[in-house]
């Protein structure tokens, strides 16, 4: 699953669709600055292929750097009415490994491997909705506001997002734009602190059931979309809650790592105590896992490096290879079939069935 990054040239228009189960290559056609340490990344298939996808979907992006493959989920942040590209919108993580050589080495003409489009982050109908964001928890639900602007059907949306400081909104220019030429959509933008923007106009600080029942007095009555760092997300699961929102009107996407490594560890229908080896070749180590336990809540815990995102089958991001043994695994789409007969399993969901030997 070595993934080469390879400089190329638009291939032929064959047309026709893009398939998820077979087609697994983009093209970078362009680079876009949107903040001081925000780039939007657009791509198309090499053989022009219309990708259709939901606004709230993401690809797994499959990096080959320094001879390990690096996997890393991004939200797509344009519209689906547009399927001859997508775009991706990627912040530049202190310390982190993919972004910062996303940031730094891709360009036009550069070819990636992916596998998606992914996700149920999926805004169901409804009459009104409530999006938040904070961060660069921005891209799903941008995707959903440029799919409304592309529409051009009356809507009924708030969107609050928040932010460090005004200088790190993402698309603020644009949402500004929207907000002018979409009668329905009304726009909150929250800075914990102006900085150096005195003129800021509106309110500063974090989101508060306050906050909420003030800004948006019928937020029971809404579907919320909601994207963005864990604390991000928490607060705004329980306010939303406290003024009256079903949960089932509640739904939320996010890739923190911090968030997935505190989940607890998914369990099986039924009680097995038995463990099984587990040996992870090119890192020398070897753990015992419990047949009700998954892969990789233990190798977590037993500090095995596995690169993971949703960690519950649906990204494809922990992708390892098994070389021996068997697993019971219970995926949602982060993983092809022929991938699967290729001898690929995904360790989020995957509880071990025998003495298991890993690729990693």
């Amino acid at each position: 699953m070595a993934t080469e990054l390879l400089t190329a040239s638009v291939g032929t228009n064959n047309g026709g669709f893009w398939d998820p189960e077979t087609d697994d290559k983009l093209l970078c056609v362009d680079v876009h600055s949107e903040t001081h340490d925000v780039k939007s990344f657009t791509f198309v298939s090499p053989e022009h292929k219309q990708i259709a996808f939901s606004a709230g979907q993401y690809f797994m992006f499959e990096l080959g750097i320094e001879n390990e493959v690096e996997g890393r989920c991004y939200s797509i942040s344009s519209s689906p009415h547009r399927k001859n590209a997508i775009t991706v919108t990627v912040k530049r993580v202190p310390g982190g490994r993919v972004s910062n050589w996303l940031h730094d080495n891709l360009v036009p003409r550069t070819v990636v491997r992916v596998c998606g489009p992914l996700g149920r982050f999926v805004r169901p109908t409804a009459k009104k909705y409530l999006f938040m964001s904070g961060g660069s928890g921005i891209t799903p639900v941008m995707s959903m506001v440029r799919e409304s602007a592309d529409a051009a059907q009356p809507v009924d949306i708030v969107f609050l997002h928040a932010g460090r400081t005004p200088k790190d909104f993402v698309f603020r220019t644009e949402l500004s734009h929207l907000a002018e030429r979409i009668k329905g959509l009304r726009l909150l933008l929250l800075p914990e602190d102006i900085a150096n923007e005195r003129s800021w106009p509106g309110l500063t600080g974090r989101i508060s059931k306050e906050l909420l029942q003030l800004a948006v007095p019928d937020i029971a009555e809404r579907v919320i979309m909601c994207c963005g760092p864990a604390p991000f997300m928490r607060s705004a699961r329980s306010f939303s809650g406290e003024l009256g929102v079903p949960s089932q009107n509640y739904h939320e996407e996010s890739f923190d790592a911090a968030a997935i490594e505190q989940a607890p560890a998914p369990v099986a229908d039924a009680v097995d105590e038995r463990s099984f080896n587990v040996q992870f070749s090119k890192q020398g180590k070897s753990i015992e896992v419990r047949a009700d336990h998954t892969v990789l809540a233990c190798a977590k815990k037993a500090g095995v490096r596995i690169p993971s995102s949703c960690a519950n089958g649906i990204c494809g991001t922990c992708k390892s290879k098994l070389v021996s043994g068997s697993v019971d695994m219970r995926h949602d789409g982060g993983i092809r079939q022929r991938e699967i007969d290729a001898g690929f399993f995904l360790p989020c969901c995957s509880r071990p069935l025998s003495d298991l030997v890993v690729d990693r």
